[in-house]
């Protein structure tokens, strides 16, 4: 009997997390999803058979509790809980922003990391993948607190990669586009509809969750031998940061 591979997935309450989660499932995992909203976690459980952590990546005992319903041995952990605050200009930008995002995107990436490394270890057959962005590779105007912030869960990734050769462990980056989720743009324009439609107006089908939990699925599946370095996926509308074609542009 084959046994069945285990993942943890952070963010897991909506978009890319709870697609993952979905995608990861359907094609035969064990899902421990991660997330701060308890209603929307039992909600997933019920819908997946996966199994709900009320848990904050930024606090060390919630990242503890992760640790203990984990298990000692796991093949995955996807390190999707992130998000952007703000879109202000360096001279505008506001310091507790900068400081939560690098909290959520970076250290909470670095704290389950080091947290679960032995029971990915223990596997034989582990997996840490970091969802990034382009904005790990390319800063805009108006983005520097995030893509700052990718940048750094970026170079964790990479780094962590040398440091593990060798070892039964693939380090996978995945580094996103243009997503329309129901919160991304919203959550960073401070719950301002307006601006946060204006993000994809006139954009013809902008990347979605489910887009980019398949790739997340497509990664971890493959023969453990085939290491996805850095995945870069984009809509066909974008051909750069800075450069998406839009309708009536």
């Amino acid at each position: 009997m084959t046994t069945q591979l285990r993942a943890v997935v952070t963010g897991a309450s909506s978009g890319i997390g709870a697609a993952t989660v979905r995608a990861l499932r359907a094609s035969g995992w064990s899902v421990l999803a991660v997330a701060r909203r308890a209603d929307r976690l039992e909600a997933l459980a019920a819908e997946t058979g996966c199994e709900p952590c009320v848990a904050d990546v930024t606090d060390p005992d919630d990242v503890a509790r992760v640790v203990r319903a984990a298990g000692p041995t796991l093949n995955a952990l996807v390190n999707n809980a992130g998000g952007a605050l703000g879109a202000e200009t360096v001279d505008a930008a506001r310091i507790e922003d900068w400081a939560t995002m690098f909290e959520v995107n970076t250290l909470g990436a670095l704290r389950l990391t080091q947290a679960l490394l032995p029971a990915l270890r223990a596997s034989g057959r582990g997996d840490v993948l970091f969802l990034t962005s382009t904005a790990a590779m390319v800063t805009y105007p108006g983005g520097a607190g995030y893509s700052a912030a990718k940048h750094a869960e970026g170079a964790l990734a990479r780094t962590l990669r040398l440091e593990l050769v060798g070892e039964p462990i693939r380090v996978i980056e995945i580094a996103p586009g243009m997503v329309k989720t129901e919160e991304f743009a919203l959550n960073r324009n401070r719950g301002d509809a307006a601006k946060a439609a204006a993000v994809y107006a006139g954009v013809r089908e902008p990347l979605t969750a489910q887009d980019v939990a398949g790739c997340i699925d497509w990664a971890l599946n493959l023969p453990h031998h085939v290491n996805i370095d850095l995945l870069v996926v984009r809509p066909r509308a974008q051909a750069a940061q800075h450069l998406v074609a839009r309708d009536n542009a």
